[in-house]
């Protein structure tokens, strides 16, 4: 049995309540979300789906110019088995207006404007739909810096914030996806050809065993090395974890009175609704 393994019936009842209650409140009972065709989003759709209803639930596909078609198709799969509600976002007019004014040549640049343009058209709707963006970053992405803050990284709610991706995939399995989306290789698609794991130099399982013993087991370097664990890997990810910190953080403020926000006014979210 792999440590990672978890009780997916478990969870995903902790994660449906998770979502209800936290969105009741502040008085919500509907939500959207990005809906990109793989296997994170279609796993907080589902979530989504099953706790606020699937008709209370906006998958926005925003696919733009040179993303692949397929990626659509099976984003729409996951809009048929579920039930829910569907929009659809061409984003490239948006994205090339600002690379018509600012010569952007760099992938990753480019791609991040993307992120960043997909996450606008969800705030906005947010507005119409009037319910909260969930988020789909799971934690082996939130830990590595794998994401674009204030794009993809962005969310009211993320119920997939703490699971591992081999977590992921084994919630999508028990949630019955479609295998188109649970099977093919993780990918952003921001730029084509794109793959999450050529992008960071390593898979997703090896990250995964790693970080499980790193981040939640503690474990020391020459206890990771004792695993069996190569040096040159253990100190990458070490070092992106630690790089990638201002990511995870809300703005930091500076202090100045003697009740600064989120340094001495802390507001619960349980003093909502």
């Amino acid at each position: 049995m792999n440590r990672l393994d978890i009780q997916p019936q478990l969870v995903e009842d902790i994660l449906v309540r998770f979502l209800r209650a936290e969105a009741g409140k502040f008085g919500f009972t509907k939500a959207l979300l990005g809906l990109s065709g793989g296997v994170d989003s279609a796993v907080s759709c589902a979530l989504a789906a099953r706790a606020f209803g699937p008709k209370n639930v906006l998958a926005v596909m925003m696919p733009y110019k040179t993303s692949n078609p397929d990626s659509e198709g099976d984003a729409r799969q996951v809009v048929t088995a579920l039930g829910v509600e569907s929009r659809k976002v061409d984003i490239s007019k948006t994205v090339d207006g600002y690379f018509d004014t600012v010569d952007v040549a760099d992938k990753i640049r480019r791609g991040n404007v993307m992120a960043r343009a997909r996450m606008i058209v969800l705030y906005d709707l947010s507005v119409e739909w009037r319910g909260l963006v969930i988020g789909t970053s799971n934690k082996t992405e939130i830990l590595l810096g794998y994401s674009t803050q204030f794009g993809d990284a962005a969310s009211a709610l993320n119920p997939l914030g703490d699971l591992y991706k081999h977590q992921v995939y084994q919630l999508a399995r028990h949630l019955k996806l479609p295998s188109s989306v649970v099977d093919k290789a993780p990918s952003a698609d921001l730029f084509q050809g794109q793959t999450d794991e050529a992008e960071l130099g390593f898979t997703y399982a090896e990250a995964d065993k790693l970080l499980e013993l790193m981040v939640d087991q503690r474990y020391s370097p020459e206890d990771l090395l004792a695993e069996g664990f190569d040096e040159s890997f253990v100190t990458k990810v070490a070092r992106r974890i630690a790089l990638n910190q201002y990511k995870r953080l809300p703005p930091v403020i500076a202090k100045l009175s003697e009740r600064t926000v989120n340094h001495d006014f802390r507001y619960l979210r349980s003093w909502g609704h």
